[in-house]
């Protein structure tokens, strides 16, 4: 019995361990995909003007939410270490994987005590989601994490797993003073304002550790007190206007509606961490997992009725609290005779017409033996379907072709460019190019992604698909380039691309950069 109870516990350490590896291996190679550009720009302008950097993707003095805290504190070694911006991002991702990693095992251990609960949650948050593959910022599935981990959102999702398991020891602490809770709510404008979504999803998370705690008045004043300094600190954060982001246009909502699309495959293994819930729920209905839960399912919910779409982003509160819930499920499973897996009573001692003798099977209580068997088979299933992220640390001609079938190949990247154009310079580029010359220094025309505080973006992006349409008079294509001061395009092959242009070099996939000799 010891020995299959030892095994219950080193078997998931040592699994989350390997997961935790594999994960720092991804970040020496730091696989391009998604907003890697972006995030690359604001550290490159920070390190270049740590007061005014203006816009991070186009030639303008707008402010940007993409200069947060964190971005700041990146900026700042990159300025001092002369490092390059994507040395700067591998040492962020490194601090934001630990402090998701520590943030986990802190709030696991407020919920339960065993010794195992931490590493089974840290595996059902990355593999127990669904057969279709998918990754967003501010998901936690292991193929996401790989794309995203030096994202500013791995990083505040780390803080909101601190943020709840100090909320939880505080509500719990009578003597908890006003320095504790001023110190939660500069926490919590910290997360809001370093990832504006995961500050979402941390709210709810604190919501419902409150609301489960049924703390008395002396507590709720003191929250109301914290919640006033964040709100303080959000209103005094100098680089862009927190609050303005409420009024973000629609094309926030049709970014988003992809949230919204393939729910069974995504998530059907998440259906686990349902069951589980209900029986958290039949156990105690302020169980703080549940509430989180609910709370999320809610927001997302009236998001996909409303079509705000952006509030799809809040997900991930649906999601940790049933993952975790699985987790805890596995560890803290009822004796034989009594349980009940999922809610049917096993009887005197027999299972499936199977005898149990003193309520163990195999050395473990039959409920929890039962539960573990079924996560295990899920947790495969979802290691499988993200198997594909092995391929960003080992080649794929060395892969399984099996494994090799399941991996995307990420960006290559525009580096280079680089021998001839510089910081400061301004390229027209279409949006896929956008997304990522920045990261280098430069300047598009328009922004590869939609910027709520730049007022002119609509006319860049109508003069950026004039320039490229076959047709436009050669004047007014000149005209462009004027208006914006461009040196430098970036399109595939010739067509469209305009005279006064000399052919400079020729990138991955077809791409030409040109010099403006006009």
């Amino acid at each position: 019995m010891r020995a299959a109870l030892r095994s219950t516990t080193v078997v998931p350490q040592v699994a989350a361990v390997l997961v935790v590896l594999l994960l720092l291996l991804v970040i020496v190679r730091l696989p391009w995909a998604g907003d890697l550009g972006m995030h690359a720009a604001t550290v490159e302008r920070l390190r270049h003007d740590l007061v005014h950097p203006g816009n991070p993707l186009v030639d303008a003095d707008t402010p940007s939410p993409y200069y947060s805290p964190w971005m700041l504190v990146l900026g700042c070694v990159a300025r001092v270490t002369g490092f390059s911006v994507f040395v700067v991002l591998r040492i962020g991702a490194v601090v934001g994987l630990a402090l998701l990693v520590s943030g986990v095992w802190r709030y696991v251990r407020t919920l339960s005590a065993h010794r195992a609960a931490p590493a089974l949650a840290v595996l059902c948050l990355v593999f127990l989601w669904g057969t279709s593959l998918f990754a967003w910022s501010g998901f936690l599935g292991l193929n996401s994490l790989a794309l995203t981990v030096s994202y500013p959102s791995v990083f505040a999702l780390g803080l909101a797993f601190h943020l709840w398991a100090w909320l939880a020891g505080a509500v719990r602490e009578p003597a908890a003073g006003w320095g504790v809770w001023l110190g939660l709510g500069v926490l919590w404008a910290v997360i809001s304002l370093c990832h504006q979504f995961s500050g979402v999803v941390a709210s709810l998370g604190a919501l419902a550790t409150v609301v489960a705690a049924r703390v008395g008045r002396g507590v709720w004043v003191r929250l109301g007190g914290g919640l006033a300094a964040g709100v303080v600190v959000l209103g005094a954060w100098p680089y862009y206007d927190f609050f303005a982001l409420v009024g973000a246009g629609a094309d926030l909502e049709s970014v988003h509606r992809a949230l919204y699309r393939d729910l069974p495959g995504r998530y059907w293994l998440v259906l686990l961490g349902v069951v589980a819930l209900v029986l958290r729920w039949r156990r105690d209905r302020w169980d703080p997992l549940v509430l989180f839960f609910v709370l999320g399912a809610v927001v997302v919910a009236l998001g996909g009725v409303s079509g705000h779409y952006s509030w799809g982003r809040a997900l991930p509160a649906v999601l940790i609290p049933a993952q975790i819930a699985a987790a805890l499920a596995a560890v803290e499973g009822r004796r034989a005779g009594r349980v009940v897996w999922p809610g049917v009573p096993v009887g005197r001692g027999v299972w499936a017409g199977v005898p149990v003798g003193r309520g163990v099977w195999a050395g473990v209580p039959v409920g929890r033996a039962v539960w573990a068997g079924v996560l295990a088979g899920a947790l495969a299933v979802g290691a499988w379907t993200q198997v594909g992220t092995v391929g960003y640390v080992v080649p794929r001609g060395a892969l399984p072709e099996a494994v090799a079938a399941r991996y995307r190949a990420p960006w290559v990247g525009y580096h280079w460019v680089t021998p001839w154009v510089k910081y400061g310079d301004v390229v027209m580029a279409r949006t896929f190019a956008a997304r990522q010359l920045p990261a280098y220094g430069a300047y598009t025309v328009a922004p590869g992604y939609p910027d709520f505080f730049l007022p002119d973006e609509g006319r860049r992006v109508a003069d950026v698909r004039r320039y490229f349409a076959e047709g436009t008079p050669e004047g007014v294509r000149w005209g462009i380039v004027r208006a914006y001061g461009v040196r430098w395009v970036v399109d595939r092959g010739v067509e469209g691309a305009g005279v006064g242009l000399r052919v400079v070099a020729r990138g991955p996939g077809g791409d030409v950069l040109y010099e403006v000799v006009r």
